[in-house]
């Protein structure tokens, strides 16, 4: 009976996961594919506008900390008083937004 609680609860772990992971890349194709790219490497008309980095280049990635990721898509980014990305504290939980960190963490080479 333990044992088939515990494969019950990794089974439901598991599920979790892969939805949280499935919900993180709709959200990344909603929100920021418009410059980030669907390969994340930034080369859309607006992200080389607004400068956006390749998350696939590993420079990139050990450059950025998880922290600082999670605070630029909750807050958003400037630069001065121009808009480099917009804030989505009020369009995604906590959760969502550190699931899409996950995602683009995926990105690396």
């Amino acid at each position: 009976m333990q044992k088939r609680c515990l494969w019950l609860l990794a089974v439901l772990s598991l599920t979790l996961v892969s939805a949280r992971a499935e919900e993180a890349k709709v959200n990344f194709d909603a929100k920021c594919f418009g410059c980030h790219g669907k390969d994340g490497k930034g080369e859309t008309k607006a992200g080389q506008k607004l400068g956006a980095r390749d998350f696939t280049d590993p420079k990139v990635q050990e450059s950025m900390k998880d922290e600082a990721m999670f605070k630029a898509i909750k807050e958003g980014l400037k630069k001065g008083d121009t808009p480099l990305m917009k804030p989505y504290a009020d369009k995604l939980t906590d959760d969502e937004i550190k699931a899409l960190v996950k995602y683009v963490r995926g990105f690396k080479k």
